[in-house]
């Protein structure tokens, strides 16, 4: 009895088995695989793995490039800095070499507009001596003898009963004033006569013609002036000819 009642409970146990294998479902191959945790690997474990040599290494080596960037950065600026300087520096001298020039074009420009007529003037001064030692000539007491002449004789009398004493004066005013005129127009240009008489001897202004020993009268001193001298500007056109006080020590 004992022994068929162990087969019937092995036959119902092995038929709820069955009944149960059949009720459950089938699952595919990728949801089994999915079910199952995934490992993840990273390159951090690996970058954790390395010794702190090789990380200070790796750092370094990435700083490194960073300072010869910043290096080359600063480098660069300061040689742009040093061109600029220099070009800025050029700019000054060039301004300032123009400025130079333009003025030393303005200063001959007019040297050139004053000092044009320094030939003509020199040699019409030659007109002027002679004109006016033609005035010299003609003493004083003589003009005043033919004013007293000309004022004694009548009104009526005609040009041609004049005096030799009237002629004399006219032709003595005639040449006064072409003499004037002359003057007038080498001032005009900036010629102007000057007489050192008194004066101290100036070689670049005088030129000495004779020398005399004159008592109790400074050495050097201008005592007479023969020909007069002449000034375009500050110029020295002509030297005054003159005779000068001798040193007798």
């Amino acid at each position: 009895m004992a022994s068929v009642f162990a087969r019937q409970c092995l036959r119902s146990c092995t038929t709820s088995l069955s009944s149960r294998t059949l009720a459950r479902p089938t699952l595919p191959h990728s949801s089994r695989l999915a079910s199952f945790p995934r490992r993840h690997y990273s390159e951090q474990k690996k970058e954790e793995d390395k010794p702190p040599q090789e990380e200070s290494k790796s750092q370094k080596e990435q700083q490194t490039p960073q300072k010869d960037g910043a290096n080359g950065g600063e480098e660069k600026l300061k040689a742009k800095e040093a061109e600029v300087s220099d070009l800025t520096s050029r700019l000054r001298y060039l301004q300032a070499d123009f400025l130079n020039l333009q003025r030393n074009a303005a200063r001959e420009k007019e040297q050139t507009r004053d000092f044009a007529i320094t030939r003509f003037a020199s040699d019409l001064l030659e007109t002027v001596d002679v004109l006016a030692i033609a005035l010299k000539s003609v003493p004083s007491e003589a003009l005043q003898d033919a004013n007293s002449n000309s004022a004694s004789q009548p009104s009526s009398s005609s040009s041609t009963q004049k005096s030799p004493e009237a002629y004399l004066k006219e032709l003595h005013h005639g040449v006064e004033m072409t003499h004037r005129l002359l003057l007038q127009t080498l001032f005009k240009y900036h010629v102007k006569p000057f007489d050192p008489t008194g004066d101290q001897f100036d070689p670049n202004m005088h030129e000495a013609l004779y020398q005399a020993p004159i008592p109790n009268q400074e050495p050097g001193k201008i005592i007479d002036c023969q020909k007069i001298g002449y000034m375009i500007k500050d110029r020295v056109l002509r030297a005054a000819q003159v005779g000068v006080v001798q040193d007798t020590s």
